[in-house]
């Protein structure tokens, strides 16, 4: 039997940007009250931003407060075969009837959240409660990846 090992890099930022360009969900970790929470949500990326929507409730309080953010997106195929991309920024929030450029970012956010979810923010939208866009803005983004090797294969590589 051969032995399975894993193979552990470090993503460049470009290769970091694809994970997150091939995927639409991930997970908004922020403070609140004295701790951290962590939700799912759906976003889009474009650029140097993450666009996400919300419904009211206090994920968005805590987010006026303290608006740093981490924002992980994983891709998992096993044990020891996945990517991972963490991102660390600054939420905006993105106001349709804000200034100019407010109402601007925000119809470019709405027009690429459509491009994955065409009814968003339209009557037909399947989840109409959740009507806040913000951006974050990627100050700082890593990435890891694990791959699974055996002894055989690594032998045929050298």
């Amino acid at each position: 039997m051969k032995k399975l090992t894993p193979k552990f890099t470090v993503l460049t930022p470009a290769q970091s940007r694809r994970v997150l360009q091939r995927n639409h969900v991930g997970r908004l970790a922020y403070r609140t009250a004295g701790t951290v929470d962590i939700v799912p949500l759906g976003y889009v990326t474009q650029g140097r931003w993450i666009y996400l929507r919300s419904g009211d409730g206090t994920k968005l309080a805590a987010l006026a407060r303290d608006p740093y953010v981490a924002f992980q997106v994983d891709e998992v195929a096993g044990p020891f075969d996945w990517k991972s991309v963490v991102v660390k920024g600054t939420v905006y929030m993105l106001e349709q009837y804000g200034g100019p450029v407010q109402r601007r970012e925000h119809e470019k956010a709405v027009r690429l959240m459509r491009t994955i979810m065409p009814a968003a923010l339209t009557p037909d939208d399947p989840v109409p409660e959740r009507h806040h866009i913000y951006g974050l803005n990627i100050q700082n983004i890593t990435g890891r990846a694990a791959r699974s090797t055996t002894a055989a294969r690594r032998r045929t590589r050298r």
